[in-house]
């Protein structure tokens, strides 16, 4: 984090990349001064409502982060700055996008935790627009030019007041990533499933909290020891939940996804939800992971934007690269199965063993559908397309050219990754890979 001192006496010139946050209530002019080279610009954690209307002599910025502040609109001079593709206006108090603040270049623009009633019909002419995080407004409804965004990817518009999921919405050539929990048409289905799919609570007097082994977006784990009666300790992990919003939608959905979702081996497995405790925060009961289990890949950069990272050396057998792929497509199988949409299905929600076995994890954006269902059918063969990268990514990182069983899955590969009527559902892929393994 720079400061601001630093900034006015000049220390900075020549920097890519600014990050100040000091209670600022006002756009310091002397960032001007870091024109030629500033690319990135973070001003997170202050206090500003507005931007200057000379923001585009920033000739250079291509990312500009306001998350934290208050605003109460998206300003509208973001759509005269010519080189910007990543606009962060998370947790604002925004209730307005003008459709002059769309940048004619934007990729990724995140509105999560605002006060956004609609969109604009022009947001359709963002031909390159890759990842929309909406998580967390009100939105009433989806602007059906959207429709027209044929490179968008990943869309979160869980927690907001949606009575529907659009049809149209589903026919979008790219779409790999969706959230939509928490809107009023899924809060039933949700409640339908969890119905279908009781879990007993645990009671908290038979847990011992220990140190925390894990955290993310939405909550703290811990390593705890469990004495339920009559039963020899053992040892587990315990999730606390936050409850507050993520970039991915509510908490409560994702306790209820991950409880819906049962046991398969390539899960991991959750003991049941921890009783209700006035002023305790709700959690979880999972078994503790053997440590033997990585994280198969980094999350997206700035740069990937919606792809994950992996280091540049990882490598897979073509055995483990099969052995991923097929636990991961039993996997989702499962949960379809059960009505539950995974929705961010990559290579950094998985655990894989140095064998291949892979435990498929984070549910934060997970949603509930009716498999049975037209629409249902469409939102598998939407998650099938994050499968095809996920295929991809391992294919790309195999040594064994001449292996046919990479062939195959090459094939399998170009059909999830092909138009949405023509991608072949889980149970079809889990058959397949069973076959070629």
């Amino acid at each position: 984090m720079h400061t601001l001192e630093r900034l006015q006496r000049g220390e900075l010139s020549g920097i890519s990349r600014l990050d100040l946050s000091a209670g600022l209530t006002q756009f310091p002019e002397e960032i001007f001064d870091l024109a030629d080279s500033l690319e990135v610009l973070n001003l997170s954690g202050n206090q500003l409502s507005s931007l200057p209307d000379n923001l585009p002599r920033l000739k250079k910025l291509r990312i500009l982060f306001c998350s934290d502040n208050a605003f109460e609109e998206v300003p509208a001079i973001l759509g005269q700055c010519s080189a910007l593709e990543m606009v962060g206006f998370k947790a604002n108090r925004i209730r307005h996008l003008p459709a002059a603040a769309l940048p004619p270049k934007l990729r990724w623009l995140i509105l999560t935790d605002n006060r956004l009633e609609q969109l604009p019909e022009e947001i359709g002419h963002c031909e390159r627009l890759q990842k929309l995080m909406l998580a967390g407004n009100r939105l009433q409804s989806l602007p059906a030019s959207l429709a027209n965004c044929h490179q968008l990817e990943l869309l979160r518009i869980a927690a907001n007041q949606l009575p529907e999921l659009p049809d149209w919405l589903l026919d979008m050539p790219r779409l790999s990533w969706l959230a939509f929990a928490g809107n009023p048409f899924s809060d039933a289905m949700e409640a339908e499933v969890l119905a279908q799919h009781p879990v007993p609570p645990i009671q908290r007097d038979q847990l011992a909290l220990g140190e925390v082994i894990g955290q993310g977006a939405s909550g703290v784990i811990h390593g705890a020891t469990w004495q339920a009666p009559h039963q020899p300790a053992r040892a587990m992990a315990v999730k606390l939940f936050k409850g507050s919003l993520t970039s991915d939608g509510l908490p409560h959905s994702e306790m209820a996804a991950c409880i819906a979702a049962g046991e398969h081996s390539n899960l991991v497995r959750v003991a049941g939800p921890l009783a209700e405790q006035e002023e305790a925060p709700p959690g979880l009961l999972m078994e503790l992971i053997d440590p033997v289990f990585q994280v198969l890949a980094d999350p997206p950069s700035l740069a990937s934007c919606t792809r994950d990272c992996y280091a540049p050396q990882q490598r897979f057998t073509v055995d483990q690269a099969v052995r991923i792929a097929a636990g991961v497509a039993n996997a989702i199988t499962h949960l379809h199965g059960r009505g539950i949409l995974h929705g961010d299905l990559y290579g950094h929600n998985l655990l894989v063993d140095p064998s291949g076995k892979p435990l498929l994890s984070d549910f934060g954006a997970a949603s509930f559908h009716d498999p049975l269902s037209e629409q249902g059918r469409k939102l598998q063969r939407l998650e099938a397309r994050a499968f095809g990268y996920l295929l991809e990514e391992l294919l790309d990182r195999c040594d064994s050219a001449n292996d046919s069983r990479l062939k195959q899955m090459t094939r399998l590969k170009h059909q999830c990754l092909g138009s949405p009527a023509e991608r072949p559902d889980f149970i079809s892929l889990a058959q397949a890979l069973q076959a070629i393994g």
